[in-house]
């Protein structure tokens, strides 16, 4: 397979124009994404993953911006990672959920449980407010090395993690759950059940996507320590 470096070189790239940061007031952000026309492959995803880019819906993208450069990849090194007395509670409590994995998402129950969760978690963000169509190009659109975990509460779904393979890892690409289930953190055990799924598939990592230091949106990423951060080309442990 190809370097990184000569990869990206050999791959088309465009940049937004500036548009207000949804993670920091009063900034503005820019994003760089790949030529939309070619296929996200596990190479292709795995490569630039590992330089720092992200799948939203049909894209990979990063973000480019001329003065700020607070968004890091975060990654789990799964053989490193420990749960806390914390995190076992978050198990303990989730030990009744079961889980299915499938290859696509057919399940009404699950837009009406997107709709909500946006409507209720996200009501101040740009996905608000939820339509079918948005759904349909960010959840329902996929790779075909992009997997869903459904988790249920006997019948009834609760939570949804769409999730890339990747030849290094898993990446969670994005999780949504009942908002009414707050005493479950099942956001927080989505993460925990995904590192065990790494070490079940004998994978290193789980990909996080971006941390902010500070944004209040992202701190439960750093409650799983330690984790690796994308600093100037090289992954940084953060203990």
């Amino acid at each position: 397979m190809k370097s990184n470096s000569k990869l990206i070189s050999s791959v088309r790239l465009f940049r937004t124009t500036e548009h207000p940061c949804s993670y920091k007031e009063d900034q503005q952000a820019a994003t760089v994404f790949i030529d939309p026309d070619l296929v996200i492959d596990k190479n292709l995803n795995s490569k630039l993953s590992e330089i720092g880019y992200r799948r939203s819906g049909a894209h990979l993208y990063r973000p480019d911006c001329e003065l700020c450069n607070a968004c890091m990849s975060i990654r789990i090194p799964v053989d490193l990672f420990k749960p806390k007395r914390p995190h076992r509670r978050v198990l303990n409590k989730n030990k009744d959920l079961r889980v299915e994995e499938r290859t696509d998402l057919t399940s009404e129950d699950a837009f009406g449980l997107y709709e909500r969760y946006i409507s209720e978690r996200h009501r101040d963000g740009d996905m608000y407010p939820p339509t079918r169509e948005q759904y349909e190009a960010f959840i329902k659109t996929r790779t075909v090395d992009t997997v869903y975990y459904l988790f249920y509460l006997e019948e009834k779904l609760v939570s949804v993690s769409v999730v890339d393979k990747l030849v290094q890892g898993l990446s969670a690409v994005y999780t949504f759950f009942d908002p009414d289930l707050s005493e479950r953190s099942l956001g927080k055990f989505a993460i925990l059940w995904l590192t065990q799924r790494c070490t079940e598939l004998e994978l290193p990592y789980l990909f996080l996507g971006y941390w902010v230091k500070g944004c209040q949106k992202m701190e439960y990423k750093k409650e799983f320590r330690p984790f690796h951060v994308l600093v100037d080309g090289r992954w940084v442990l953060v203990t």
